[in-house]
């Protein structure tokens, strides 16, 4: 579904910052930029049609964009911002249901998934000047090009990767892994530091 466009509320098409969502409850985060906080009501009007929703509360923050779902486990980037207790209250929300929580200290990017995302078959594609990618244990971690820093963002959906279209050597790297990989031209939402995760809550 799409939700209609909301004007004053120039970022509030990055619709993944504002919750996390899994398979039993969506929780709304209080998002660390103030000037976004707004954004959560339509948002959430549209997500309790799908899921019973659970509110972070203050001192909290956290934003969608820092939450790097693998199964059962949330890597969530601490950065600027998402602090702690925004991390704690996500992981007293997800432990009833068996998910667990590991924080990740996020340098040199706006969220932990500018630095890495999952790319399907235990595999994460990742910049690691960005993150320490020793915590990934038990995952391959799969370097993206060295002359294409910010190709790390990417959409994993099934057996298809979809990546911007500006990082062909990313395209290529993924391709050599035996992915099937669509491209999409998101050159002016880069210009925020935005990716494909950003505009997208999977269900």
């Amino acid at each position: 579904m799409s939700l209609p466009a909301e004007p004053e509320l120039p970022d509030s098409m990055f619709v993944e910052d504002p919750a996390v969502v899994v398979k039993e409850i969506a929780v709304m985060t209080r998002m660390g930029a103030g000037s976004r906080r707004n954004e959560s009501k339509s948002l959430a009007e549209a997500l309790a049609q799908f899921r019973p929703l659970r509110w972070m509360q203050p001192p909290a923050t956290l934003e969608g964009g820092d939450v790097l779902r693998i199964g059962s486990a949330l890597y969530v980037g601490l950065s600027a911002r998402t602090n702690l207790e925004g991390i704690t209250q996500l992981a007293t929300a997800l432990a009833p249901f068996g998910y667990s929580v590991r924080p990740v200290e996020v340098r040199g990017c706006l969220h932990l998934k500018s630095a890495c995302c999952y790319a399907g078959d235990q595999a994460i594609l990742a910049n690691g000047d960005w993150i320490d990618t020793s915590l990934f244990d038990g995952l391959r971690v799969v370097n993206v090009p060295r002359e294409e820093p910010r190709a790390a963002n990417v959409l994993a959906i099934d057996e298809t990767v979809v990546v911007p279209a500006a990082f062909p050597a990313t395209m290529e790297l993924l391709r050599r892994l035996g992915r099937e990989v669509r491209t999409l031209d998101i050159s002016e939402l880069m210009k925020a530091e935005a990716g494909l995760t950003c505009s997208s809550i999977l269900l």
